[in-house]
């Protein structure tokens, strides 16, 4: 397994265009990224869950990670929430693409269970943040769920909290031209 990141300036051929073309000048001059990075040309599907999550949306979450796992499905995410996490937990359990996307630099230790995804090719870690930024604060996981928004071709989203970070983040995607699909479950 390749354990080197690769750094991808804005210029870089391999620098998403989608970044580019939704966010403009606001797109990171540069990602960091361990893992397969061909995963960045699949069709993704980005997955968000406020952290407080009304007890009925839990399992069809669920149920939606195992069918998106099932399907082969690229997801992207922070997996940060605890639904999310149980998502990633899920997910890893398949053979389609995960890219996870911290709300810091890459991580110095990799999960052991991130670790034999990694080796197959079928995980990506991308950050949009230098590896100074070592702790995940409110600013860093809404710029971090803008630019996963950016990247995907539809968004899911089993639970918004109202007047939470995810609703400030519709507001954002509605400006795209060519926004993601938005599927939002309450």
């Amino acid at each position: 397994m390749n354990r080197q990141h690769q750094i991808i300036l804005r210029g870089d051929p391999r620098y998403p265009a989608r970044l580019r073309q939704r966010l403009g000048a606001d797109a990171p001059p540069e990602l960091t990224a361990l893992g397969n990075l061909d995963l960045l040309a699949q069709p993704m599907t980005a997955l968000f869950c406020s952290a407080r999550c009304p007890g009925s949306i839990i399992l069809p979450a669920y149920d939606q990670a195992a069918q998106w796992r099932d399907a082969g499905r690229c997801v992207i995410s922070g997996f940060h929430s605890p639904v999310e996490k149980e998502c990633l937990r899920i997910l890893l359990r398949g053979s389609q693409p995960i890219i996870i996307c911290p709300a810091r630099g890459i991580p110095r230790r990799i999960p052991p269970e991130w670790r034999k995804p990694l080796a197959d090719g079928r995980l990506l870690i991308l950050s949009f943040f230098p590896d100074k930024e070592t702790r995940v604060t409110a600013d860093l996981a809404a710029r971090r769920n803008e630019l996963v928004a950016a990247l995907a071709d539809e968004v899911f989203i089993p639970h918004a909290t109202a007047g939470g970070q995810l609703q400030s983040l519709f507001q954002t995607i509605q400006h795209w031209s060519d926004r993601p699909a938005i599927i939002h479950n309450s």
